[in-house]
């Protein structure tokens, strides 16, 4: 069975390797052609607009009637559902009207989620195979090998084989589990981060300013931004990929231990390690249980006294005494208690090591963590070049422009319809063009102002259609 289970694992390895490139490949055959159908419905129907600027619309939309938003939201009924459905939000990524996030992002994402995958493959045929075949192979020459080191563990051989094979089949459900835990929280971990982008791109629209050093808090794209900006994509994956396999090694020590140090010998009851040195432990542990507890129970029954509600200090002789004398116990519960924060801390880098977004070092030093601050320099980049208002105003900058007269046209260096993401270059034009470009600039004002109303009134709408035919009947 273990020689089948190899043999499949190896014949379907190159079909698992390419999946994700299989599954990109029926994902665009689909996603081209409805595309290319909405392409054809807008020129047919509004016009030729770009998706940004419809993206842009979009969002505009939803900004502005924000207010009718939210107060459809407080109506909503309050019980374990919407609780749930809050925790899900914050927790995993879901698409919400009026928000796009940056194409960069969901590249990045997208690499990301295909390097978890053949990450976790080749983890899994590297090894798992391996430990069968060794499970597989296992004779009773193995009884002479652990007698060598003063292991026995049955005077029958073939007893011996059943248990060897036993315990390196625990083994590798130990591995594979560890492998599934570490996998599902790198994903539950991007998609957090994926929700996290959301919130810091809408504060950052919202004008809120970037926690960095006050060297780097300038709007501006700097040399730094621009390369933070470029090795984004290509640090999240090194960052999550590093993450997994530190995951991989943590969880796969601690199952491991769990299963050959307490559930195997409570099942089997042999092999008692850990509970004959707790056995013969037991005084040191219960003297600093025994500790804590009494001096928690002093310090809520005897040191503190309630006047008109409020607790106070007394005995304060008492107290000092206590501390003297607990002194000694103490210094043994903070090396505990040490220990486990060492434990802690370990386990929660390795689960967030690949969340860029978070720093792993204090606040004051978080510009010292090189995956936090590529991060913020990210965002910059894309707030200062893709802000959605912005590409809204350019684009209706740019409406007005091509409605103007052709002796009042722009130079040929001008902008085409259709560079809306360059649109801050029209703030670098030359005089003379401004002179030119006044009437396009209140004509934009003007389409500015009429977009607010009619997305404010949408009834208006009705009114403006019929006076737009009405004004195209009326013209030779």
């Amino acid at each position: 069975m273990g020689k089948l289970r190899l043999q499949e694992i190896y014949k379907y390895y190159s079909l698992l390797a390419s999946l994700p490139l299989l599954l990109g490949l029926g994902f665009l055959s689909l996603w081209y052609p409805v595309q290319l159908v909405r392409s054809f419905s807008r020129r047919t129907g509004a016009g030729s607009k770009g998706l940004q600027s419809s993206y842009s619309e979009e969002y505009l939309r939803n900004l502005l009637c924000r207010k009718k938003l939210g107060s459809s939201y407080h109506t909503s009924k309050h019980g374990f559902l919407s609780w749930a459905r809050v925790c899900l939000r914050h927790c995993i990524y879901t698409p919400q009207p009026g928000f796009h996030l940056p194409l960069k992002l969901v590249l990045s994402a997208t690499l990301t989620g295909t390097a978890i995958y053949q990450v976790a493959l080749l983890l899994l045929v590297g090894v798992v195979p391996t430990i069968q075949k060794v499970r597989a192979g296992v004779t009773t020459d193995v009884s002479y090998l652990l007698a060598g080191f003063g292991i026995v563990l049955s005077e029958d051989k073939q007893e011996v084989v059943e248990l060897v094979k036993h315990h390196l089949w625990a083994l590798e459900v130990c591995y594979i589990s560890a492998l599934v835990l570490s996998c599902l929280l790198t994903f539950l971990v991007l998609m957090r981060s994926l929700v996290t982008h959301r919130t810091n791109l809408r504060a950052l629209h919202r004008g809120a300013a970037l926690d960095l050093s006050p060297l780097h808090r300038s709007p501006h794209p700097s040399r730094q931004a621009i390369f933070c900006w470029m090795s984004f994509s290509a640090y999240q994956t090194a960052f999550i990929c590093l993450g997994l396999l530190v995951q991989q090694i943590i969880f796969f020590l601690g199952t491991t231990a769990l299963a050959f140090l307490v559930l195997m010998p409570v099942l089997h009851g042999r092999n008692l390690l850990l509970f004959r040195s707790l056995e013969s432990s037991w005084p040191f542990w219960l003297t600093l249980a025994l500790a804590v507890i009494l001096q928690n129970m002093a310090a809520h029954w005897v040191f503190l006294e309630t006047h008109d509600g409020h607790p106070q200090l007394t005995n304060r002789r008492v107290l000092y005494a206590a501390t003297f004398l607990l002194f000694p116990l103490n210094v043994l519960v903070g090396a505990m208690v040490a220990t486990w924060r060492v434990l802690l801390s370990a386990l929660y880098n390795a689960i967030h090591l690949g969340q860029m977004d978070l720093s792993l070092l204090p606040p004051r030093a978080a510009t010292l963590d090189p995956g936090y601050y590529t991060y913020r320099n990210f965002l910059k980049i894309e707030v200062s070049q893709s802000h959605p208002a912005m590409t809204a105003f350019c684009s209706l900058l740019l409406q007005a422009q091509s409605l103007l007269p052709r002796t009042m046209a722009a130079p040929q260096d001008s902008l085409r319809p259709g560079e809306e993401d360059e649109g801050m270059q029209l703030l670098q034009t030359k005089d003379s063009m401004a002179k030119g470009a006044r009437p396009g600039a209140s004509r934009g004002r003007a389409r500015w102002g009429l977009a607010y109303t009619l997305l404010h009134n949408p009834t208006l709408q009705v009114f403006r259609k019929t006076a737009l035919l009405g004004a195209n009947g009326a013209q030779p």
